[in-house]
Formats: C-alpha cells, sequence, structure tokens
C-alpha cells in the first residue's frame, strides 16, 4: 500500500537526521537494514547542496556515540525511529592552551579517541613523540578543595553554553535557501562561541579570536627545526587570563586532585563532553621525555622547559632556595638570549652514519670511560662517611663509619680495618627511594635512602664531605636503586651531571650584570614562598649571582639546563593520586612514577612503600567496584581512587609501560592499537 508517496509496509521507517551545517532537518526513509554509508548517501543527495561533506559523520547525541563504521547497519547499531542523529563535521575548531600558556584555536578530529586527536594535533604542530602528551580540562580553584572522581565541563571549558540546535523540518527548497552567494553555509550558532559574555570577533591586525591565535595565521611544519617556528619562542609574559587562570596547590592533597583533569585517551572528545569552541589544555602528562634533540626539537624543548618553569612557579614540585634562583638564573638567561641570533652549533661533522655507528658501539660496549682496565673487575667505593639512622625520638646524630658499595650492596663497618669481617650492616638498596639532602651554602651533601623492608620503608641518612665524593656516591645510588652497578656505561655519566648541577648551584663572586642595570621583577622569576621570605633586592642580586655560572649559553642551552635541573629535583616526575587501599580505612597518596609505584603518606609524602614496574605482573580495573588491582611478584595491591576515575591511574601506568618500549629506530611506528591495550584497563 502506498501512503503520502511512501510504501507502507515494507519495514521501512521515518529516520530523523539534523544537518548542524545548514540548522536544517531531514526525514529519510530507511530500512534496519541500510548501512551508515547508506544513510549519509542518501542524505546528500536529499540535501542536493554542492559543498564538501567528506569531513562529515553521524553523531548520535541520546547514546553519546559516533556512527563512524560505514559497513555497519542501523539495526547493528541499534538506530530506531525514535533516534535523532546529527550528520556534523569530524574536525572542529577547539581553543587549546599549549605548556608556555599560549592559546591557539586548532582544528582538531572529534570523532577518534582522544590519543589519536593528539597524536594529529602534534604532527601539526611539529611536536615529536606525541605519546608524552594529552589533553585535559582546565580546572577551577574549587576542583582543589575536594575529591571529584569525575571533573565535567567547568566554566573554563565553556563559558556559555551555545545554543542548542532548532529542530526546523525544512524542504530541500528552504534548504538550498541557506547557501551564501559564495557556496558556503551560513555560520550557524553551533560555530559561534562567546567568551567572557562577549561576541567572539577576529582581530586581523592580531590574528586572534578575542586572544586566541588562529592555526592558519602562521605556518607549522613538524619537520622544521628553526628557531623561527612561533612554538619554539614563547612569550616571557603570559596573558592576564592565562596567569589569572594558574592554580597553585599548597598541599600535596591538592597537587594530586591537579591529575583529575586528564580526559580519557580511549575515547573520542565528543563522547567526553567536548565541543567546538571549548578550551582544553595540552599538557607533558607523562614525565618520560624521549630522544630530545636540539637539532629537530627546538619547539618540543621549548615546551617542555615552559612546562617545568611554570611548574615551579606555581609551586606543584618542591625546590629549595638554592635551586630556585638557579631555576630564576636560567630562566634570566633564556630571556637574554631570546631576542639575539642563536649559533647554529647542531651541524655536526660527523654524518648520520657514523654517529649511529657510535651508539651502537656505546649500548653494546659501554661508553669509552669504561673500557679501560680489566673488565672483569667489579667496581666498588670505599671511603669514610657519617651515617644516621633517623628515629622519632632521638638525640643521637651522625656517626663517621666506614662504607664499601659493591654491586648493589652498601657494606658498613666501624673502622677501615674492620672491612675483612663481617659488617656491621648491610643495605641492598635495589628498589630503594633515593633523595639528595644537598645546602651547598652550608656545605652539606646528604643522601637520604628510604629502603624496602618487611615493615615498610626504612630510611637511612648519609653525610658525605665533598661535592666529588658525594656526586660519585650518588650515582652508585641511583643505579643501584635500579638494579644496576657502578660497571653500567650510565655511571660516569651520571657522576658528571651531578657535579655539573651542583656546579652551575655555586654562586659567582661578583655578578655578571649589575642589578643596577636590569629590570627584574622576582614574582615572575620565583615561587610566592620565597617572595615571602626574601626581600626584592635580595632576591634579585642572588639570581644574578647564580647567573654569573651560566650567562655563556645559549638559548637551547639554557633550556635545555633548566631541563636537567628540574629532573634531577626529588619530586620530579611523581604524579600523585588519592587513594584507599583496600584494608585500609584511611586515605593516602599514591605516586605514580616512569618506573615505580609509591605508597605515601597523605600530609607528609613520607613513602610507606615502593613497587617497580620490573617486579609487576598484571595491572587491571575492576569496573564493578571501581577498584584497581596491580599484581607484582612479592604481592597484590588493590586500591580505590578517591582524586579522580581510576582508569586514569591505569592509563598511568600503561602510558609509562609503553614508554618504556620505544627505540632509537628510524622506522618505529607509533603503535596506537598497543597503547590501547596497555592503557584501556579493559583486558
Amino acid at each position: 500500500m502506498i501512503a503520502d508517496g511512501y510504501l507502507v509496509g515494507d519495514g521501512s521507517w521515518e529516520l530523523r537526521v539534523f544537518v548542524t551545517d545548514l540548522q536544517v532537518e531531514r526525514n529519510l526513509r530507511v530500512k534496519g537494514d541500510l548501512h551508515i554509508g547508506g544513510v549519509m548517501l542518501k542524505l546528500v543527495e536529499d540535501l542536493d547542496v554542492a559543498i564538501d561533506w567528506s569531513d562529515h559523520a553521524l553523531w548520535w547525541p541520546e547514546k553519546n556515540m559516533w556512527l563512524t563504521h560505514t559497513r555497519s547497519t542501523l539495526d547493528q547499531c541499534g538506530v530506531q525511529a525514535d533516534a535523532v542523529l546529527h550528520f556534523t563535521p569530524m574536525h572542529k575548531t577547539l581553543r587549546v592552551q599549549l605548556p608556555d600558556l599560549q592559546y591557539f584555536d586548532l582544528k582538531v578530529d572529534f570523532s577518534v579517541k582522544t590519543f589519536a586527536s593528539v597524536v594529529s594535533l602534534c604532527k601539526e604542530l611539529g611536536l615529536r613523540h606525541p605519546e608524552e602528551l594529552s589533553f585535559s580540562r582546565p580546572l577551577m580553584p574549587e576542583h582543589l578543595k575536594r575529591n571529584y572522581k569525575h571533573v565535567g565541563c567547568s566554566p573554563r571549558q565553556r563559558n556559555q553554553e551555545v545554543n542548542s540546535p532548532r529542530n526546523a523540518n525544512l524542504n530541500q527548497s528552504n534548504a538550498s535557501e541557506l547557501i551564501t552567494p559564495d557556496g558556503l553555509p551560513p555560520v550557524s550558532p553551533l560555530n559561534t562561541s562567546q567568551w567572557n559574555n562577549t561576541t567572539r570577533s577576529y582581530s586581523p591586525s592580531t590574528g586572534m579570536f578575542n586572544g586566541s591565535t588562529l592555526l592558519s595565521s602562521f605556518s607549522l611544519n613538524g619537520s622544521n627545526s628553526s628557531l623561527e617556528t612561533p612554538l619554539a619562542n614563547s612569550p616571557r609574559t603570559p596573558s592576564d587570563e592565562a596567569k589569572e587562570k594558574l592554580l597553585r596547590p599548597k598541599t600535596l592533597v591538592e597537587r594530586a586532585r591537579l591529575n583529575s583533569g586528564w580526559l580519557d585517551s580511549s575515547l573520542s572528545l565528543m563522547e567526553q563532553n567536548v565541543r567546538e569552541f571549548d578550551t582544553l589544555l595540552l599538557r607533558y602528562k607523562y614525565y618520560c621525555f624521549f630522544d630530545l634533540n636540539p637539532k629537530y626539537d627546538s619547539a618540543r624543548i621549548n615546551q617542555i622547559y615552559e612546562q617545568a618553569k611554570w611548574s615551579i612557579l606555581t609551586e606543584e614540585i618542591d625546590c629549595t632556595e638554592e635551586e630556585m634562583m638557579l631555576f630564576a638564573a636560567l630562566q634570566f638567561q633564556v630571556n637574554c638570549q631570546s631576542n639575539v641570533p642563536q649559533p647554529d652549533s647542531f651541524q655536526s661533522d660527523e654524518d648520520d652514519i657514523d654517529s649511529a655507528l657510535t651508539d651502537l658501539q656505546v649500548s653494546l660496549e659501554g661508553s669509552s670511560l669504561n673500557n679501560s682496565g680489566d673488565i672483569t673487575h667489579v667496581p666498588e667505593l670505599s671511603n669514610y662517611l657519617r651515617f644516621l639512622k633517623p628515629k622519632r625520638f632521638t638525640l643521637k646524630g651522625f656517626k663517621r663509619l666506614y662504607f664499601v658499595f659493591k654491586d648493589t650492596h652498601l657494606s658498613i663497618y666501624k673502622r677501615k680495618e674492620d672491612s675483612g669481617n663481617r659488617p656491621a650492616l648491610v643495605i641492598n638498596l635495589k628498589g630503594c627511594e633515593v633523595t639528595p639532602d644537598v645546602n651547598i651554602s652550608q656545605s652539606k651533601y646528604g643522601i637520604r635512602l628510604e629502603v624496602p623492608s618487611h615493615i615498610g620503608m626504612t630510611e637511612y641518612w648519609i653525610r658525605c664531605d665533598t661535592e666529588e665524593q658525594y656526586a660519585k656516591w650518588m650515582a652508585a645510588c641511583r643505579l643501584a636503586a635500579k638494579g644496576k652497578t657502578m660497571a653500567d656505561s650510565s655511571y660516569e655519566t651520571e657522576v658528571k651531571s651531578i657535579v655539573e648541577f651542583l656546579s652551575m648551584q655555586h654562586p659567582a663572586t661578583t655578578p655578571a650584570i649589575p642589578p643596577s642595570q636590569v629590570d627584574i621583577n622576582p614574582e615572575d622569576f620565583v615561587a610566592p614562598r620565597f617572595l615571602r621570605k626574601l626581600k626584592h633586592r635580595q632576591i634579585v642580586t642572588r639570581i644574578l649571582e647564580a647567573h654569573g655560572n651560566i650567562k655563556d649559553l645559549n638559548l637551547l642551552e639554557a633550556k635545555l639546563n633548566f631541563i636537567k635541573a628540574w629532573q634531577a629535583l626529588p619530586e620530579f616526575g611523581i604524579s600523585l593520586f588519592v587513594v584507599r587501599f583496600v584494608g585500609s580505612k584511611r586515605e593516602e597518596l599514591l605516586g605514580v612514577a616512569f618506573n615505580r609505584l609509591m605508597r605515601m603518606e597523605l600530609n607528609t609524602g613520607d613513602h610507606i612503600k615502593t613497587w617497580r614496574f620490573n617486579t609487576m605482573k598484571a595491572w587491571n580495573v575492576n569496573w564493578e567496584v571501581k577498584q584497581m588491582m596491580v599484581q607484582f611478584e612479592e604481592e597484590n595491591v588493590a586500591f580505590s581512587c578517591l582524586s579522580a576515575d581510576c582508569k586514569n591511574v591505569h592509563e598511568f601506568i600503561g602510558g609509562y609501560i609503553f614508554l618504556s618500549m620505544r627505540s632509537k629506530d628510524q622506522n618505529q611506528a607509533l603503535n596506537e592499537d598497543l597503547f590501547h591495550k596497555l592503557t584501556g584497563g579493559w583486558i
């Protein structure tokens, strides 16, 4: 039977599809066995509008899902007559804040998984190794005051909701009237965003949309190594909007709550309530920077430097007063060099083949520093050091004892003459936590060891007499914590980096630049707690004294030294979460680093237990009770995450495992499937 021009009783039904670009709705007569590609073809033919629809796909708002599998039928997707689909572009404009706090309007794919969106975006921005970055929602100060397992869309992400689509049923003739004379659809309410309660406007003189730079206003090329690329040099002072929205956590718990904003890498942006013209933060999520090459990574080095700088200035990570002055001096040197022509110092006479052969030789044989002497000899350190096993109630001080360091074990004797006998104490440093305790002005060179034991973490303090002695013993302890010995090729490199880091902290006798000749605003260079402690003139003088040691560094060298100093901080690379372990009633902190998990006290951050990833057998999520389970060789650990979704913790662990599998093979492609297998939480 035919009614209203349609055959009735053949199993067909009307499907409502809203076209967001044209702000029109179409009713299509379809059957359940029609595939998604056929629906889109039928819709485009019905619209009869001569524009490029290749970037469009069907979005199902009610189910919060994309229908991107074009060969799947409506029945297979579960689409029935009561459904309303949206025919909308997959690439939409997103307002992205980069690590240097600059805002850019960028075209981002909203239909693929967030990980793929970040990879594609970083390729356009010229940032290598995009697997280290991810999107985060901009948090409000209120998000730091309490635990949020799920952070929704805040006013900083979307100041004002965009207008809802008009559900108008327009016929073909009405649709054609909506096309402008130049053949393009008109701007719809969906393509209009309002920030700060003002209409979104473009300024030709600045190339900006309300303070947000357009991607098309400059050319970005992933192979461009020039320092002239827009992302390789950042403004000295960010915009007022960016500075106002900086979060300054005051406690470890507030630092942990900063990690609640990360998006799920396994879901698309649309599936996570991100819409066109929303604001997201692009940040380095994993603190494991692979193959930093000044020749190719000028933009990447700058963005890492900027994220490091702001993490220190906002006190996301602690540092000593001397370290703060070193960071301020390096920042001052970066500012001085930013307007100076830079030497092309990275053009090596050695060709790529010779360089690759050298790297291969070092990896197989160890560095030339370790090639001399008897290779059967096991290196060891021995000397008198000061030792203390701290207790809660004790007045005892450091004792001078004789130490012998061999393999990963530290043997302690009362006297050197007793070294042939049984030691008074043997400490196995494999899996321990090594923390520097240094104050150069007081000639204090300490090493704090937290060693795992059956009762938790046992703490030992060691004091060295000189910088050179400290560098050797500290390097040995760090390698032993990873299960390596001083025979490893990286030992001499570790010693050298420690010596260089200490030498940079020595203030110069006289500043290279007189304080009267520079205009330094201390608020731009040091964290707030040092502003409260020191006077303005003192800070400027201290910065210039520290600057005397690094005044000859060029721009990239200053940034790389800043990054190295940041990586040397005890708290570097530890992402915190507020958790509750199974069997415990109190809240605790979980620290996730690139090679270990740490159970920590909530208020002080003291280490209770450390588990290394090399002893981990499996990790998964119990979705019914939202509980994380990690299986180690020695025990199983289960906990629920209170300050973020448990998927967030799972993704950090899987992400670091994924990053540890990278190599310098030029042909190595980014394995997205493997990333999702390790981070998805569905295995």
